[in-house]
């Protein structure tokens, strides 16, 4: 079962559906999960130099026996050791994936970092070069994005945020600049709103539209389908992850639901709009962005 792609504005594409190598597999040994993941038919591999498993998400992706060009590979740039370069951090990174580039290159948070506007600067030399065919950045705010704009000759493609319902309204300043500059969201967290608050004031919205998609496709529909559906209507792609075989079959099977309708995201919008919910990204720890 094929997943949907989403088009980037440097005209390259990202698989809606990714599989995520950090949170509970955070300095973990991922093979087995990346492997299960990629076999089940997962094509987008959500990896990142702070996640500290970069070596066993190569080790996955090779055992997974999919070739190269199948997959979609995205790691994120850590805080850069004294005497490195954005670059020597990057070749590491390929060494351990086992990769000779990657399709997506993210600053993973801005505040590891100085001077954003020479990093950023690295990374467009990075894709100049190659080694990565798209880059963007993570957890960043309309200030961050205003540091690293102002003579960029690449604008980001995509910025990875902490995003579901309970997040909506506080992260609208950010969802209009992305529009401003064709920059695509991606979601990580995105069943937040069932996994750490249950019976929260999202809950009957999500219930109502999984029953009627449950008529309308003849299959079980779960809230947590329903969250991905409100992703995939936003052109947002979502990040999860599980060690579970029947939940990786719960996700990709959403590329066979129908979409939400409009009336059914606008009630998940303002209820979701009712409560805030950040887990994720907080003004402090620094290590609170590491996801």
């Amino acid at each position: 079962m094929a997943t949907p792609s989403i088009q980037l504005n440097d005209g390259t594409s990202i698989p809606w559906l990714a599989f995520g190598s950090g949170t509970a597999l955070y300095s973990k040994d991922a093979t087995k999960q990346i492997t299960d993941a990629i076999k089940a038919g997962f094509r987008h591999i959500d990896a990142a130099q702070a996640y500290s498993n970069e070596e066993t998400v190569g080790d996955g992706i090779v055992q997974s026996g999919v070739p190269r060009s199948e997959l979609y590979i995205t790691t994120k740039l850590g805080k850069v050791p004294d005497g490195k370069t954005v670059k020597d951090t990057l070749q590491e990174s390929l060494k351990k994936l086992q990769t000779d580039y990657v399709d997506l290159f993210l600053i993973h948070t801005p505040v590891q970092h100085a001077d954003l506007k020479s990093t950023w600067k690295e990374l467009e030399e990075l894709k100049a070069e190659g080694l990565t065919r798209s880059i963007g950045v993570s957890n960043f705010l309309p200030k961050h994005f205003n540091i690293i704009l102002e003579g960029a000759t690449v604008v980001p493609a995509v910025n990875q945020i902490e995003y579901h319902p309970y997040v909506f309204k506080a992260s609208q300043p950010q969802i209009d600049l992305h529009k401003q500059h064709k920059i695509v969201a991606t979601s990580y967290g995105g069943l937040t709103p069932i996994t750490r608050f249950p019976g929260g004031p999202i809950d009957p919205a999500l219930d109502r539209a999984a029953k009627r998609l449950a008529e309308a496709s003849g299959k079980s529909v779960t809230q947590g389908q329903v969250l991905q559906l409100w992703l995939r209507k936003k052109d947002i792609p979502c990040i999860t992850v599980t060690s579970k075989a029947e939940r990786l079959r719960e996700y990709l099977s959403v590329a066979e639901l129908p979409d939400l309708t409009e009336e059914e995201e606008r009630e998940i919008d303002e209820s979701g709009s009712t409560a805030h919910h950040r887990v994720f990204v907080r003004a402090s720890p620094v290590t609170s962005y590491l996801i």
